[in-house]
């Protein structure tokens, strides 16, 4: 099991000299992979008094695919993840493009994560459907997978024509493993067909031992390996008291996890080198 840091996008603010250490030191600490969530745009509150969800116009968000570029240019051997790029509210081309242009650029070291979201004020926003997102995230993972191994794609498909055309340059990694994000059982039905891997967001206990043998079965069922599908955890040091990240780590290792992201945010970080000494913290005590 490979341990990454999650990027503090919420708390890490805007000066990049900061988000360059930060990053750096992610690497040198010998972290595998450094993990970034995603949105673009937040809900104002104001005249949504029974607003439910965890963001809002006042939280920020680093736009992913520029944060990546940079990140690209200021790291050498970290992998660079993103959970999870909401890719229905995107134009499905120019995902390719962009996740193409950062593989390139970081030498063959993205993992595009994608998923639906939950904000329908950000679809209405970005002037996409939110209610066929599910449907039409599938037929944008065939899109993506053919604009990256094709250097001209001729596509006639529900959602998207690509009358012969494509992009270049071709990423480096072809494709780019494209792992998905969610808790649905369509969405778990998605993954075991044409997903790379999967970010559970449930702790390592007995019912999610069950969605992870049902998982493989479903994945064996396609015509796949039991092993095709990797899995991406989390450790919220804000959920897990500390006494208990050793063994929410080995339970992980025992369900098959293949990588650990940990997340710094909500414990009260006020630098980044707080979020260091958490993050360097927290490894120490997993065994990373």
């Amino acid at each position: 099991m490979r341990i990454g840091a999650i990027f503090p996008q919420t708390e890490i603010g805007n000066d990049p000299g900061a988000i360059r250490a930060y990053a750096q030191a992610v690497e040198g600490m010998g972290f595998a992979h450094l993990l970034a969530y995603d949105h673009v745009l937040g809900a104002g509150t104001r005249n949504r008094p029974d607003w439910s969800g965890p963001y809002t116009s006042e939280t920020a968000f680093h736009e992913i695919f520029v944060l990546f570029g940079f990140l690209a240019a200021v790291t050498q051997r970290v992998e660079l993840v993103t959970d999870v790029v909401i890719l229905p509210q995107r134009q499905t081309a120019l995902v390719a493009k962009q996740a193409a242009e950062i593989d390139v650029l970081s030498g063959g070291r993205l993992r595009l994560g994608v998923g639906i979201g939950w904000n329908a004020v950000e679809y209405e926003a970005l002037n996409e459907d939110f209610s066929n997102r599910g449907a039409r995230s599938e037929e944008q993972i065939a899109v993506l997978r053919a604009l990256w191994t094709e250097s001209v794609v001729d596509y006639a498909g529900r959602w998207h024509r690509i009358p012969e055309a494509g992009i270049k340059p071709l990423p480096v990694q072809r494709p780019i493993p494209v792992w998905i994000g969610g808790t649905a059982d369509a969405v778990l039905r998605r993954i075991a067909r044409i997903g790379d891997g999967w970010f559970p967001q449930q702790p390592p206990d007995d019912a999610m031992r069950a969605r992870l043998e049902r998982l493989r079965a479903d994945t064996i069922a396609a015509g796949r390996p039991g092993d095709a599908v990797g899995i991406e955890a989390r450790l919220s040091l804000a959920q897990v008291p500390e006494p208990d990240w050793p063994r929410l780590a080995a339970s992980w290792r025992t369900l098959g996890a293949t990588y650990l992201g940990i997340n710094t945010m909500g414990i009260g970080c006020a630098t980044v080198d707080d979020h260091l000494a958490a993050l360097r913290r927290a490894k120490d005590a997993i065994g990373g």
